[in-house]
């Protein structure tokens, strides 16, 4: 196996909540994507684990929010080079409902994500984005 050659399978969560869209901010610990960056919360799959149960697992760990229903919109894969690792990831995005209204919070400490917010869609700079939630925010403008 190329040591220098990954493949990660990621649940997204498209969440969107009065036309502010759920966001998290990389942090330096990121292992595909550029710190700073806005992405949709979620990520890597577990051996053995089913991807609703990653995303639930990924998005409580970065928002401190829990999912009421998920359901899969699409599928994109990226090929990123980052850390000397040329990266093949598969995104799987999921359309979710959270149960509640409380506020989001990075849970997991340490992790990847640094920030979390309800960011406004209208004007959101995609020169800030992940190319993964440049995706996601185009899949959520088609199912609008």
């Amino acid at each position: 196996m190329d040591t220098h050659r990954r493949t990660r399978v990621s649940a997204y969560a498209l969440a969107l909540r009065e036309e502010r869209v759920l966001l998290a901010r990389l942090a330096d610990s990121s292992p595909v994507f550029a710190p700073g960056l806005w992405h949709l919360p979620g990520g890597g799959i577990d051996h053995g684990e089913q991807p609703v149960e990653a995303l639930t697992r990924e998005l409580y760990e970065e928002t401190g929010l829990e999912i009421a229903a998920a359901h899969l919109v699409d599928s994109r894969a990226y090929s990123m080079r980052r850390g000397g690792v040329d990266w093949h990831l598969i995104a799987l995005f999921y359309a979710v409902e959270l149960t509640g209204d409380a506020a989001p919070a990075v849970v997991e400490v340490a992790g990847t994500t640094e920030a979390v917010e309800w960011i406004p869609r209208a004007g959101l700079d995609e020169s800030t984005l992940s190319p993964a939630a440049a995706d996601g925010l185009r899949l959520m403008a088609a199912r609008a």
